[in-house]
């Protein structure tokens, strides 16, 4: 998993509320266990017209936006059903950090476990990070983890609150399996110390 330290980027903003995963990435492109790809399907029904033409509306079709990395909404984002496609999709996409005034409890745990950012800030606090994504390139927001704070334009920081072990994973990408396997030589000794103490137990038992 891509570590996330430090990103500088041009914010798209959003200004929806209960974005469910549904919209995010749509049931009928959960065909597939890769997390690649998903990217083009990132908001299908809010993108494209039944045609497949692109709604010129929609602010990641616009040109000021279509290369932005942090996503601003408002409440409940992320909502609906667990599906983990919805991160793969916003990173694969190119969104990785996307603040809202507070997330659905799944999507957010799934966020971390791929290597998205989700940061929780007042409904007060994500409109003015708008107006600041309203002037669209000559805007960059900074989003610094390592000192929990966000900068806007004007130099402004911001601060965020993370949990300390999912702040740990990201800055070190690390999903789960990764954090498992910094452990590998500990675990290993375990198993060579249990097949010497449980001699008389069958293999297969002692893995």
């Amino acid at each position: 998993m891509r570590a996330f330290t430090v990103l500088t980027s041009i914010a798209a903003p959003l200004p929806m509320a209960n974005v469910d995963t549904d919209k995010i990435i749509p049931a009928r492109f959960l065909k597939t266990i890769r997390r690649t790809g998903l990217g083009a399907h990132l908001f299908d029904t809010l993108r494209f017209d039944q045609s497949g033409a692109e709604r010129p509306g929609f602010v990641l079709n616009q040109p000021q936006y279509r290369n932005a990395e942090i996503l601003i909404a408002h409440e409940n984002f992320g909502c609906g059903s667990s599906r983990e496609h919805a991160p793969w999709a916003l990173l694969d996409f190119g969104i990785r950090c996307v603040i809202a005034p507070d997330f659905a409890d799944i999507f957010h745990a799934n966020c971390f476990k791929n290597g998205v950012l989700p940061i929780a800030l007042p409904r007060a606090v994500c409109d003015r990070l708008m107006e600041d994504a309203r002037l669209g390139a000559n805007a960059r927001l900074t989003v610094d983890l390592q000192r929990q704070v966000v900068v806007r334009p004007n130099g402004e920081e911001v601060a965020f609150e993370i949990a300390p072990l999912p702040r740990k994973m990201l800055l070190e990408g690390l999903d789960e399996i990764g954090q498992t396997m910094q452990r590998g030589p500990a675990i290993d000794a375990y198993e060579a110390r249990a097949r010497q103490e449980h001699s008389w137990m069958p293999a297969i038992a002692l893995g």
